[in-house]
């Protein structure tokens, strides 16, 4: 869908080093699905894998690039937000250097700026991790 990574940065407030997304491969109002290949030079890489606070900022990217192109189909700015709360984590695996992750988001829930969603990773086709992630918008 967007193959670009520049214009997928576009989308989320983040910014290098910090950026843990690389293609948005599927949207709709209820659902994204992203992607994002862990190189070595990556702040969340330790002894060759991915850590598990690198997993849970690509899930709250995720969210970030779900609300970012919702605002870039009505032509406005990309909002920040923050997570407000996350819980039910489970990290399974880490992913290594070299390999690709595609996440999940599935919108449970949004309101007045408060989005409530449900992600699941996968690497190579098994989950790897899943959360239920609260995201509030800055005002």
């Amino acid at each position: 869908m967007l193959a670009n990574v520049d214009k997928v940065k576009a989308l989320i407030p983040q910014k290098e080093p910090f950026v843990m997304v690389d293609e948005l491969l599927q949207y709709t109002e209820e659902n994204l699905r992203s992607r994002f290949k862990v190189n070595p030079a990556n702040l969340f890489v330790e002894n060759s894998y991915f850590v598990e606070s690198g997993i849970i900022e690509h899930m709250a990217q995720s969210v970030a690039l779900h609300t970012g192109y919702q605002f870039f189909l009505l032509n406005k700015d990309a909002p920040t937000g923050y997570i407000g709360s996350i819980k039910n984590v489970e990290i399974i695996q880490l992913p290594k250097i070299g390999q690709s992750i595609e996440s999940n988001v599935e919108i449970i829930q949004e309101f007045n700026g408060v989005t409530l969603v449900e992600i699941e990773v996968f690497c190579e086709g098994k989950i790897i991790a899943k959360s239920q992630m609260k995201t509030v918008l800055a005002s």
